[in-house]
This record gives structure tokens, sequence and C-alpha cells, in this order.
């Protein structure tokens, strides 16, 4: 097998007890904006050509498809393209502001390009293998919903609470209500954490009754934000930091996905108009 080719931060799930120390990638000193990339100097003609081809593989899929239909978006399979054409092709996608580690049976590192919802999406065995290698458009990866949905209960664990427990209890019980009565589409339901009177007793029952879960993100677009499924279907824990890497939002969202970690459909449209653009660009440098 080769070995991965596309630099994919990698993020643990962390903890959810405050606590403890938080892992997250750097703050970005400004916000992300896009840039036509440049061909690496001294590479290979034809592994310009093949880079070019591929992409536009990809942008072909991509021009039928409809970002707003609900419908999942193209997927494309590139482990057997050269390595030098990869290097190309990641070097053309860049890197955006999503990163997406996804825990399971085979580990799954995401990488959302600078063409907001297109992303690299690479499989690994137990060796840390390349097994998968995907370029993939849509809001968010299928393999990320999958995965926090078969790794999750329909509802919270059930926990003995210690003396000093005082608002989890009422907290569990309006994340259960909430989960009952989800349904497609739902409006996230918030529950701001960061102002509200929790004892160290309380953060724990929320921690044993909303283990983490299989999937950790990190967010780049809107701060610094941290994402992370629980064993709790459709309930996340999302958390913001600020430059000095200093906790400034703690949340639970009761939604599908959070809003701050998918690719509007405006967004995808966009994406794919400049993919047209980069991909002409490329042609035009080939030939020059």
């Amino acid at each position: 097998m080769k070995a991965l080719s596309i630099p994919v931060r990698i993020v643990g799930p962390g903890s959810q007890v405050e606590k403890e120390q938080l892992q997250y990638l750097d703050m970005p000193r400004e916000m992300n904006t896009f840039q036509m990339p440049r061909v690496p100097q001294r590479v290979a003609p034809e592994a310009v050509s093949e880079a070019h081809d591929v992409l536009a593989e990809f942008l072909d899929a991509m021009t039928p498809w409809d970002p707003a239909a609900g419908d999942p978006g193209p997927r494309l399979n590139v482990t057997g393209v050269s390595p030098a054409a990869l290097d190309i092709i990641n070097e053309m996608l860049g890197e955006g502001e999503v990163g997406i580690q996804v825990n399971g049976a085979h580990a799954i590192h995401i990488q959302e390009s600078v063409f907001t919802g297109v992303w690299r999406v690479c499989e690994l065995d137990d060796d840390s293998r390349l097994v998968g290698d995907w370029i993939v458009a849509g809001s968010m990866p299928e393999a990320v919903i999958r995965a926090a949905i078969l790794a999750a209960a329909p509802a919270p664990a059930r926990v003995t609470l210690p003396d000093g427990a005082m608002n989890s209890p009422a907290l569990l019980q309006e994340i259960e209500a909430r989960l009952r009565n989800i349904r497609p589409d739902t409006p996230a339901h918030v529950i701001n954490l960061t102002l509200f009177p929790l004892t160290a007793e309380d953060h724990q029952v929320l921690a044993r009754a909303l283990p983490v879960g299989p999937v950790a993100m990190i967010s780049r677009g809107f701060g610094h934000c941290k994402i992370s499924s629980t064993l709790a279907r459709n309930v996340w824990r999302v958390q913001y930091f600020n430059s000095m890497n200093t906790l400034i939002l703690n949340t639970i969202e009761i939604v599908d996905m959070p809003e701050v970690a998918i690719a509007a459909p405006e967004d995808l449209i966009d994406s794919r108009t400049r993919l047209a653009e980069l991909i002409t660009w490329m042609a035009e440098s080939d030939t020059a």
C-alpha cells in the first residue's frame, strides 16, 4: 500500500470533562481567503496532465448534482492515481477549514479542501496503511454521518446521580425530551453550558450520560471550534475557543449535524465554479 499522501490533521476526541486538557488544532491568525493554487515547480508534464484529468472527471460528476436536493454528492476513488499526480491534486485542493477524524474498525481521516464542501477522505487500516482514498463533494462526507449514527444509542446512557448533582438531571430530561421529538431538518436545540451553574458532579454526570463518540472535528471557519459526537444519537458537544486558546463557549447541540461544520448548498455551487476555473487554468498552464 502507498503511504498517506495528504497532510490530514489528526484530532483525538479528547475529554468531556472541562478540567482535563483539550486537544485542538492551532488557531489561524487570519481568516482564510481563497487564492488560486500554484502547480508545483519541476514536475513532470504527464503528472500535471494526469492530475488535470482526475480533477476534470470529478468536476464532470459534480456538474449534474444539485447540492440543495439532499442527495449524496459525487465520490471519486483516487487509489489508482500515480503518486506524482496525487501530490499535485493535493496541492491544488489545498487545506480548508474543517478537519475530521473518525474512529472505528478503520480510522478515517478527512480534510476539507479550499473548495468548500470538497473533501479528501483517507481510510487507514490498523497498521496506518492507506486502504481507501477518495475525493468527495457534499455538505458533510457520508462516512462521518454514518459513523456518528451507527455508534450511538437513541437516548443518553442511564447514570446514577451522585450527591452534589444539581442541574444535570434537568438537563438530561431536556435532552431526552428533544430527542423524542427530533425530526429530519429539525433546527438545532442548543444548550449553553458556559454560564449555566454546574457543579463538578454535574459535569461528571454529563460526561457519563453522553460518552465521547467516534467523530471528532475541528472547524476554523467561525473562530476555533471543537466538535465531538457523543454516544447519544444527534447529541454533540461543541466548544469554541478564542485566539488565546481559552474556552469561551461550551454547548450541547441536539441536531443531526452541527451547522458550524457543514458546507451550505451555495458554498458547494461556488466551489464547483471555482474548481472549473482551476481546471481550465491547469490546462492552460500545461500547454503553455
